[in-house]
């Protein structure tokens, strides 16, 4: 499990568009990882809806919003498509980037609803094994406001 203050472990994961997302792909900029166990459910689908309501906040303070879960690429596309995500969701189906992060159980079905927050140097500046998915979303942005100093 990774700790605050850390190096983010490195990563290459495909999402749901075909594209290759690497830790380096993030570098001067702040990203939001939220891992969520399943693609059109409810807690996952008021989580995404909550990011997508919030994405230029996000944007004005220079953060990325990355989605990850244990789904296909062909499920986390219709997800996305459904609800207007403009974000990636990462299709990490090996699980290798959630058991980097915490997020996987062995070789379990789902991801756990953890949140990364990594800043523009690649190092973890918070970490959160257990998110709430309807408040996370506004959570994660004040505090990367704090982070950044603006709060």
């Amino acid at each position: 499990m990774v700790q605050p203050g850390e190096r983010a472990p490195d990563f290459s994961v495909t999402d749901h568009l075909g594209n290759t997302w690497t830790l380096a792909d993030l570098s001067g900029q702040w990203a939001v990882l939220w891992f969520y166990p399943k693609a059109d459910t409810p807690g996952c689908t008021a989580e995404g809806c909550g990011f997508r309501d919030m994405a230029k906040e996000y944007e004005a303070r220079g953060a990325r919003i990355l989605g990850v879960s244990f789904d296909t690429a062909e499920d986390n596309a219709a997800f996305a498509d459904k609800f207007g995500f403009q974000f990636p969701l990462l299709c990490d189906t090996d699980r290798e980037l959630g058991r980097k992060f915490g997020a996987a159980d062995g070789d379990g079905a789902y991801a756990r609803r953890i949140g990364v927050i990594i800043d523009p140097n690649g190092r973890v500046a918070a970490y959160h094994p257990s998110v709430n998915a309807r408040t996370f979303p506004a959570e994660a942005l004040a505090q990367i406001d704090e982070l950044q100093g603006l709060a």
